[in-house]
């Protein structure tokens, strides 16, 4: 089994474990599988559709919140919703990807081009987001999962993520 399993534990935000790594390719494929804890409901309804982040990596030889590329996923609408989550000189940007299935093997890439980022689900039609103007290359961390925005795990959350090296 080459899978990294994940929890996010109940009141954090912070999977383990935790994981440092750097990507040394432009290209960043691997699989990940949503265990049926994965289903939430917030008690304020109003936090639901905050994104929670699955993998990617920062950008720019800059931090995450400045310039990164990354899946997200939700669980809204009784669905496990994925996102393209970025922050592109500063401002965030997200756009909806696709639609998985609780413990299911689902396909992620997700590809650095010169003047954008390329999201691929499970082979589906690709979504592009600008990249930032303000780049520098340098090093490309990779970022592991984290639950949130604002609110911490409702409960125990597990997912497992295999790299496609």
């Amino acid at each position: 089994d080459l899978y990294r399993h994940f929890v996010i534990k109940q009141g954090e935000h912070y999977a383990s474990p935790r994981v440092v790594e750097t990507l040394k390719s432009n290209n960043l494929s691997f699989t990940a599988k949503f265990d049926p804890s994965c289903e939430y409901i917030f008690d304020d309804q109003g936090f639901q559709d905050s994104k929670n982040k699955l993998l990617g990596f920062a950008d720019c030889n800059s931090m995450h919140h400045e310039n990164s590329a990354r899946f997200a996923w939700q669980w809204l609408h009784n669905q496990l919703e994925i996102y393209a989550y970025c922050y592109v000189n500063g401002e965030r940007v997200e756009q909806f990807v696709g639609v998985v299935e609780i413990g299911e093997e689902n396909q992620f890439q997700l590809k650095l081009l010169e003047t954008q980022y390329v999201f691929i689900l499970n082979n589906q039609q690709p979504i592009t987001i600008e990249r930032g103007t303000t780049c520098n290359t340098g090093i490309y961390y990779i970022l592991w999962p984290y639950f949130g925005g604002t609110l911490p795990a409702p409960q125990d959350v597990h997912l497992s993520i295999k790299m496609n090296y």
